[in-house]
């Protein structure tokens, strides 16, 4: 199988599971453009270059299925691009500084994404949780109790920490929002800064 063709999924065809994909990134690529509220079949079918909206609702019930299928989408490239980023670190401080780096990147490097999914957040398409948000801190609170274990941080709540980290790095998505000149690799250097300080244990 070609590596840039979408896998099979238990009961689909080929051609349904590409005509999905086709869909949900057509989807992304609309809500990103004219906004989470403003998007409708007819918008996706046309970006899409179907004929009819028919052909979506034959693959997704409703717009909140589509969308939720979108968000999944995204957060998958998030999860692949992140998980290529902390392959073979050997410290603790090498991996907390690659996640920064790596998700700062990611909004830089994916804007179309970010921006619909920012969109889809602050217009209450994503039903985000406690359960949600601690999946979403899971692997950076392993890099920090990582570097507690090894000395190479200070003692401080794991979870606290964690979560202002997640914050910070999310912080672009915002922030380009108002201002697309922003510069994220400056961003990320302060942030390494901000954090590296906040968490060694010479401090």
């Amino acid at each position: 199988m070609p590596a840039n063709q979408p896998p099979r999924e238990p009961g689909r065809t080929f051609t349904e599971v590409g005509r999905r994909a086709q869909i949900v990134a057509a989807a992304i690529e609309t809500i990103a453009e004219l906004g989470y509220t403003r998007t409708s079949f007819a918008q996706i079918a046309k970006r899409a270059g179907l004929s009819s909206t028919g052909l979506i609702s034959y693959h997704f019930a409703s717009k909140a299925e589509l969308f939720e299928q979108a968000v999944l989408q995204i957060y998958g490239e998030i999860t692949a691009f992140m998980t290529q980023r902390l392959e073979g670190h050997t410290t603790a401080s090498a991996a907390l500084r690659a996640y920064i780096e790596g998700n700062v990147e990611f909004s830089a490097t994916h804007p179309v994404q970010m921006k619909a999914l920012l969109d889809i957040f602050v217009n209450g398409g994503i039903d985000y949780d406690e359960p949600k948000e601690r999946t979403a801190v899971s692997p950076l609170e392993q890099i920090l109790r990582w570097g507690q274990e090894s000395g190479e941080f200070r003692d401080f709540d794991v979870r606290v920490m964690a979560t202002s980290v997640q914050r910070s790095v999310e912080g672009p998505n915002f922030l380009l929002a108002g201002d697309a000149t922003l510069d994220l690799r400056a961003y990320a250097r302060e942030l390494v800064t901000l954090f590296e300080r906040a968490t060694r244990a010479d401090t």
